[in-house]
């Protein structure tokens, strides 16, 4: 079965708008099984619960739970990964990685490939406005959230 990227990106970018509702920065993200079985998504969660290690993809991982294997998990994110991400993609072998868009935010996308991570970056605008306009109106957080004093 082929998967179709742009339906599993669907959930990420429902995560980060649930993110949003909830006075939050909008950045979603799932894993998926390679059959496109959902395993787990989530959202960032830094501002609703202050904690600094609640990146979407932190929580889609934690919500997946424990995998024999990560292989072939497929983790969906709707900005390209940062570093503190990245390091988890790695760490876990996750092998593929599709991204919702990399203008507001670049990341590690160039590491990753780099290390043989299939990274397929759909560049969708939807995704790209919604981070876009919130960044626009919450810079000072949208810092924080990427290390910038």
């Amino acid at each position: 079965m082929k998967l179709d990227p742009q339906q599993l990106l669907s959930i990420a970018i429902e995560e980060a708008r649930a993110g949003l509702a909830e006075g939050g920065i909008p950045i979603g993200a799932a894993l998926f099984a390679s059959d496109g079985t959902l395993l787990g998504r989530g959202h960032n969660r830094r501002v609703q619960d202050g904690d600094p290690s609640l990146h979407g993809e932190t929580d889609a991982f934690r919500n997946a739970g424990r995998q024999r294997s990560y292989r072939d998990i497929i983790m969906v994110t709707t900005l390209a990964p940062c570093w503190y991400c990245s390091g988890l993609v790695r760490q876990f072998g996750i092998g593929t990685v599709i991204v919702g868009e990399s203008v507001n935010f670049e990341g590690g996308v160039d590491w990753l490939q780099e290390n043989g991570i299939e990274v397929i970056n759909l560049n969708s605008n939807e995704c790209v406005a919604i981070l876009r306009d919130y960044i626009s109106t919450n810079p000072q957080v949208w810092n924080e959230d990427i290390g910038e004093d």
